[in-house]
């Protein structure tokens, strides 16, 4: 019994038997076998067959020793505990002393056989010593049957309860892996969307300074050789000349402004519109999941201020995140609604839904509490001067809303709400 393990699910993990344990039954196995052959030996007559059959129960219990399928398969197991058991028949006809043998053989036999099998073989080897003492002693007494049923008792208690404690051990060594990777995946994860966000953070601070700057200076350029443009000494001509080459730098300047711009945008909007790239993600989020999610556009969505759209497409990312891992929804759609003035985002899903009042705080929460996508959502959305409401009950799903009005250019960033304004309903609650 080198490595002993019990039979477990093809799932589970083998559970081995201590060391110390395998060492005191391989000790126990020794000394009660030189002992029952030592006094066969010396008996007067001397019982050479009980020492030759010692002998041979320890011959084939130190064969299993050697065969390492013992440790790994339950079909070798059985086996070579039959051959093992059937040679201690033998010696138990032929010695009482062979009787002490079954209270290592418990263990063997929980340890190397699948539970059912093993209880099973523990209670034949339980009546085959109580048979061999009443054989020896010509009487069945009451000491003779608790004596062995008290060693099979001892021997289940304490292999069914070392398993369970060595399973549940295997069960949190699983569980803080799961968590290491868990952990990881998050860091990743947190890493990803912060770099996202400095990506568009630093796309709106170029697209609202520097390139506004910029344009500005090329408008004042394009003036100042216009009034230049009839020039009649040579010093003119030479401010014209430059003033012209000033407006190409600045124009080249801007255009490469706006170049970085389009690299740190998020790419499902470049060379693509806002519903064009929200129908992708709905079709990779169902492909993704196996959770039908549809796209709706709504009316005639026209071209919006670049950290809008990545403002819409980063929330409905989040709610169809939110919906993947938390709503245990059937279904989800997603509907872009443009107005004249406003465009709307709705995010709805049939799934759980939630108590609003008591997991979505108007302030944040502490960490770890929760509702940190919800809070970034309505973050992202003041943020440019947009509304985000949610509806939700237990039971009746939820429904994401965000509501921007349409600008005549793009709004400020870090701009407050404006006071006054209500975000359009929400979707009706699927049903």
């Amino acid at each position: 019994m080198s490595h002993p393990a019990p039979s477990q699910p093809a799932t589970a993990a083998p559970l081995q038997a201590p060391v110390p344990l395998r060492w005191g039954i391989h000790l126990l196995v020794a000394v009660l076998l030189a002992v029952g052959a030592g006094r066969s030996a010396l008996s007067t007559p001397a019982d050479w067959a009980a020492v030759a059959c010692s002998g041979l129960v320890a011959a084939v219990y130190a064969a299993g020793l050697r065969w390492t399928a013992v440790a790994t398969s339950a079909r070798a197991a059985g086996a070579w505990l039959a051959v093992l058991l059937t040679a201690w028949a033998g010696l138990l006809v032929l010695t009482p002393d062979a009787i002490y043998l079954a209270f290592p053989w418990f263990f063997l036999l929980l340890y190397l056989l699948p539970r059912p099998v093993g209880l099973a073989a523990v209670f034949v080897t339980t009546v085959a010593a109580v048979a061999g003492f009443a054989w020896h002693q010509d009487i069945l007494t009451a000491a003779m049957v608790i004596g062995p049923v008290l060693g099979a008792a001892a021997a289940v208690a304490t292999v069914f309860g070392y398993q369970a404690v060595q399973a549940e051990s295997e069960q949190r060594r699983r569980l803080i892996i799961e968590l290491d990777r868990t952990r990881g995946e998050l860091a990743q994860a947190q890493h990803r969307a912060g770099v996202l966000d400095e990506r568009e953070r630093l796309a709106r601070e170029i697209h609202d300074t520097l390139a506004q700057g910029l344009i500005s200076i090329q408008l004042l350029l394009t003036a100042a050789h216009r009034s230049l443009a009839p020039a009649q000494t040579a010093e003119q001509q030479r401010a014209s000349e430059l003033v012209e080459q000033a407006r190409l730098t600045a124009q080249e300047n801007l255009d490469e402004a706006r170049r970085f711009v389009r690299a740190l945008a998020p790419a499902d909007l470049v060379q693509s519109t806002l519903p064009a790239a929200l129908e992708r993600l709905c079709a990779s989020t169902a492909t993704r999941t196996g959770i039908p999610v549809s796209f709706h556009e709504i009316g005639q969505v026209a071209a919006l201020p670049t950290q809008v759209e990545v403002a819409l497409l980063r929330i409905a990312q989040t709610a169809l995140g939110n919906v993947t891992q938390h709503a245990e929804a059937d279904r989800a759609d997603v509907t872009l609604t443009g107005m004249d003035e406003a465009v709307t985002l709705d995010v709805v899903d049939d799934g759980t839904g939630f108590d609003t009042d008591a997991q979505v705080p108007a302030t944040p929460a502490p960490a770890g509490q929760g509702g940190f996508g919800l809070r970034s959502m309505r973050a992202r959305a003041a943020e440019l001067g947009g509304v985000l409401r949610v509806e939700s009950q237990p039971g009746r799903g939820t429904a994401v809303s965000v509501h921007f009005d349409r600008p005549a250019q793009a709004p400020p960033a870090q701009a407050p709400p404006a006071a006054g304004r209500t975000a359009a309903p929400a979707t009706r609650l699927l049903r």
